[in-house]
């Protein structure tokens, strides 16, 4: 592994990491001692969708493996530029349900906001690599328009910061906005989507904490890990902060051609997640969303995956093997497979 140069943990902000992180596909090769031959492709895939890596994330990568699967989360291809009739731009249809700025309701009882449209991390297979934050990044007039939408629907049970990643946003505006939700009597827990303590678990802060939990409001945090290889003792600890604060720890991955498309890779993330005391939550087959085609793993593979684990862990440590459809309302399981009937390791 690559050893740290970083100052202590303690010496360096979360803000600072994000402000450096890597955006330029050189710089990241020559990080990594890559081959330059990389280049042109990483280039290219750029162009369509930058690179945007921090480094805490680069130093748990491998030099000198192009196949490392943190890197293959990241690093831009040449292929994402290649055309798929089956890989779109808006492959969940939210421009649909995203009447209002800032908004995505989809679903009943629970409401998502879009706080940030920055991420600290652009994974190369995300979703909403095409979404228009530009539309949703919210004046002060257009954040009230938004909390009186749901404080006019009693069905609305539970808020979901999303984004971009919502961590991104300060830990005042955090602040404000969860003390302005918890003040609506009908809003029941408070959940966060969030990758951004995975990437750079120095955001976990004292101050975010104050920020998350310092209302009536359970609160449900779902971290977004897809190998075991992305805990390392910085992760772990800031884990163990958001515990000790009570906040309930779940996990989602994807499943990814050449990152976590095998039964051992998946059983050590779930062991892993179990250890640091989170729960996984869901497993999610790609999403077709445009650019991401060399990721995709069939459905037959993935169902005898998810058999296999079940075969193989508590059932508590196997995460609900989903796909999201357009216009459906809910997720949508996907049955597994008879153990044995995909075996692969």
């Amino acid at each position: 592994m690559i050893h740290g140069s970083l100052a202590p943990v303690e010496s360096v902000s979360w803000q600072s990491l994000l402000s450096r992180s890597i955006t330029d596909p050189e710089q990241l090769l020559r990080r990594l001692e890559l081959d330059p031959a990389l280049l042109a492709g990483a280039r290219a895939g750029a162009a369509d969708f930058p690179l945007r890596v921090p480094e805490p994330f680069v130093e748990r990568m491998h030099k000198s493996d192009p196949n490392d699967p943190l890197l293959r989360q990241v690093l831009p291809l040449g292929e994402e530029l290649l055309e798929h009739p089956d890989y779109v731009l808006d492959p969940l249809g939210e421009q649909h349900t995203n009447t209002r700025a800032g908004i995505i309701h989809k679903y009943h009882g629970r409401l998502l906001l879009i706080v940030s449209g920055g991420c600290a991390v652009n994974c190369r297979y995300c979703f909403r690599r095409h979404f228009p934050y530009g539309d949703n990044n919210l004046s002060t007039e257009q954040w009230q328009q938004a909390l009186d939408y749901i404080r006019g629907d009693q069905s609305i049970g539970e808020v979901i910061y999303s984004g971009g990643d919502p961590l991104a946003a300060s830990d005042k505006r955090l602040a404000w906005l969860t003390r302005e939700i918890a003040a609506i009597p009908h809003v029941r827990r408070l959940r966060v989507h969030t990758r951004l303590p995975v990437v750079i678990p120095q955001r976990v802060t004292s101050e975010l904490i104050d920020a998350l939990c310092g209302t009536r409001l359970p609160v449900v945090m779902v971290l977004h890990s897809n190998h075991a290889n992305e805990f390392d003792a910085a992760l772990g600890n800031a884990v163990l902060r958001l515990r000790q604060a009570g906040i309930t720890l779940l996990n989602q991955t994807v499943l990814l051609r050449g990152v976590n498309d095998s039964l051992e890779t998946l059983i050590s993330l779930s062991e892993t997640l179990g250890d640091h005391g989170i729960l996984p939550y869901y497993l999610h087959v790609l999403d077709h969303v445009k650019g991401a085609q060399h990721f995709h793993v069939d459905d037959g593979a993935a169902m005898g995956l998810a058999a296999e684990m079940l075969a193989r862990l508590p059932g508590f440590l196997v995460p609900r093997l989903v796909r999201e459809v357009a216009g459906e309302t809910s997720k949508t399981p996907l049955p597994f497979q008879t153990a044995g009937t995909h075996r692969l390791a």
